[in-house]
């Protein structure tokens, strides 16, 4: 599987979650000051760059999708790492 169809994948997947499990997700698998980062900072960021609406409201989610996407990257990578040992 591809980076691309990778994030495809993941972004269809939580895009079927209902909100409990998505933040199920979210606890069990990102810090919650990393959590509190990614809202802070999109909303500063967006603010900055002049981002209005639910672009700037949006902002911290997409942050955050992309940093979920390069956890399960790292984690199949160590796992593909470990069965060719």
């Amino acid at each position: 599987m591809t980076r691309d169809e990778l994030a495809w994948e993941v972004a269809e997947l939580f895009g079927e979650l209902p909100v409990d499990q998505i933040n199920e997700v979210l606890a069990k698998n990102v810090p919650f000051e990393t959590l509190r980062f990614f809202a802070r900072y999109g909303s500063d960021f967006g603010e900055a760059e002049g981002i209005e609406g639910k672009t700037l409201e949006r902002l911290p989610n997409l942050m955050l999708l992309g940093y979920l996407l390069r956890v399960l990257e790292e984690r199949l990578v160590e796992e593909d790492e470990d069965a060719n040992d």
